[in-house]
């Protein structure tokens, strides 16, 4: 019911939108919740570094910007005008746009394609300082660039998610001639909005892109996106009227209630977006490579009381995909009530882990202290001052370790923390996705270091299997082991708010992926 009320307000609003003439010129601003690491949408893994710069670049095909749900059959042509599968699935060939010029003025080619995958893959010279997708296209086994504006992906196996993975956000084109070094702090792209400025803890600034190979967009002059690290802060700027939207997803449900008194005239969203709290947990560092105490900390962990207490009832348990009615693969909630820790019997689930910490030899007199590391934002401290709080319940002091957000995801990639709150976005409602990035062996982005091979050949079985009914039950199997393993547990799945002034026109805020809307091409201010 709500995917069907939500498709027919934004076809609504759409109509509505198109029925006026869309002015030219202004300024947007956006506050921007912290200073990203860099621009370099390759190499990082957080809409603070995507929502700032998506504008910059053009992927091959793009989630339609106006679309709430994101699906393959939502995807679009942009710097590629066609694609194309071979009948064995194991070739996709993509018909390339001419004209198109990097912002420095120099064409895009095919070669630009092949000189992305290069990065990506690490087959090239010029390498990547981080790398969290390299997964996602582990199985394109070659890129060929059959002439200048035609390029094909020959796949290993067959692998329908590749098309959805080049329309994310995350999925931009980088420039052959631009090193990697330079994307990270003068990044170059075909978008419709050139860098300018990024000034650390203060502002990031676009302007308008005069070249853009889309003839009339796009419609704004310039981007500006002041850093406001105070939440509360930026919350009553936008309030004051003094910024035309809230950094995406940051209202909650209290902040929620205070802009529809204070601002009722703005236009807020609140719903899902595709992100889930975790707890992290290092395999490896003592005294938490024991299974048991993993296990243990699993089982204290009472989902409810985040629900309740962060987001008010409005958020939903779930694995490690997005659960329904807005997500497509997330396993049905009597299932999930099966999994390790997901009981809602908590006092039965918290004794159960004071008997394996007891049989470890903890108790009261006998407590275990560990730094919980997090993000230095709400969104990650405050879930993290829970965690800390059920983590006592079984014998274990937790000590808040606030991380910058330049260090962070760093931090994690490179294990250098015992326990961890964590918050990781999907950047698309997609298995594959979902499970290379976070839990395959060796991904950048498998925080835990969980490695399990046997399973690891299931990602692959599910990958292929194109009868949706068996391909739900081999995910939800797949998803029930990861969670009895304690390979990340899933704590909840946020929902979140955005609200924007009422003069501006073309922004719509997407369901299930907080990754793939922020184009921003065809805002316009009614002012």
């Amino acid at each position: 019911m709500f995917r069907l009320f939500a498709a027919l307000l934004f076809a609504l609003s759409a109509t509505a939108a198109s029925a006026q003439t869309p002015k030219s010129g202004g300024t947007f601003r956006v506050y921007q919740r912290d200073s990203p690491a860099s621009a370099s949408l390759h190499e990082e893994a957080t809409y603070s570094t995507n929502i700032p710069f998506m504008a910059i670049y053009n992927n091959l095909v793009v989630f339609d910007q106006h679309q709430p749900i994101n699906t393959e059959k939502t995807i679009v042509p942009e710097l590629a005008t066609s694609w194309a599968w071979s009948d064995d699935h194991l070739r996709l060939t993509f018909k390339l746009r001419q004209g198109v010029t990097w912002h420095d003025g120099k064409p895009f080619t095919a070669a630009d394609v092949k000189c992305t995958f290069a990065l990506i893959q690490e087959t090239g010279t010029d390498k990547l300082r981080k790398n969290p997708r390299k997964l996602w296209y582990n199985n394109v086994a070659d890129v060929t660039a059959d002439n200048d504006y035609q390029v094909t992906l020959r796949l290993s196996r067959p692998q329908p998610s590749v098309l959805s993975m080049l329309a994310s956000g995350y999925s931009a084109m980088y420039p052959c001639h631009v090193n990697a070094a330079k994307m990270r702090t003068a990044p170059i792209g075909t978008g419709p909005f050139k860098f300018a400025e990024f000034k650390q803890n203060e502002l990031i600034r676009l302007v308008k892109n005069t070249n853009y190979w889309k003839p009339g967009l796009p419609y704004l002059d310039a981007i500006e996106l002041p850093i406001v690290t105070n939440r509360a802060t930026a919350m009553l700027t936008f309030i004051a009227g003094r910024l035309d939207m809230t950094f995406p997803t940051e209202v909650t449900p209290p902040i929620l209630r205070d802009i529809r008194k204070e601002a009722p005239n703005a236009v807020c969203h609140y719903g899902p977006i595709n992100v889930n709290e975790n707890l992290i947990v290092n395999r490896e560092k003592p005294p938490f490579d024991n299974a048991d105490i993993r296990r243990a900390m699993a089982l204290t962990i009472d989902r409810k009381a985040f629900i309740d207490i962060l987001f008010e009832g409005k958020a939903d348990p779930g694995g490690a995909l997005m659960p329904g009615p807005n997500g497509i693969w997330g396993m049905p909630l009597e299932m999930q009530k099966t999994m390790l820790g997901f009981d809602p019997d908590i006092a039965k689930n918290r004794a159960a882990a004071r008997a394996i910490m007891e049989k470890l030899g903890y108790g009261p007199t006998n407590r275990l202290a560990v730094k919980v590391s997090t993000r230095n934002i709400p969104a990650y401290r405050d879930p993290a001052v829970i965690l800390i709080d059920h983590l006592k319940e079984i014998y274990i002091d937790g000590e808040l370790d606030p991380v910058d957000t330049s260090l962070w995801f760093a931090k994690v990639a490179r294990k250098d923390y015992a326990v961890g709150l964590n918050l990781t976005g999907n950047a698309l409602d997609d298995p594959d996705q979902a499970f290379y990035e976070n839990f395959a062996c060796g991904s950048e982005r498998n925080y835990s270091d969980y490695c399990n091979r046997d399973l690891q050949k299931k990602f692959d079985l599910q990958s292929v299997e194109v009868d949706l009914t068996k391909r739900k039950q081999m995910v939800w199997d797949i998803d029930r082991q990861l969670q009895d393993d304690v390979a990340r547990p899933i704590i909840l799945h946020m929902h979140g708010g955005t609200c924007w002034q009422p003069y501006v026109k073309g922004f719509s805020p997407m369901v299930n992926s907080s990754y793939n809307g922020y184009r921003f091409e065809d805002i316009w201010l009614d002012r």
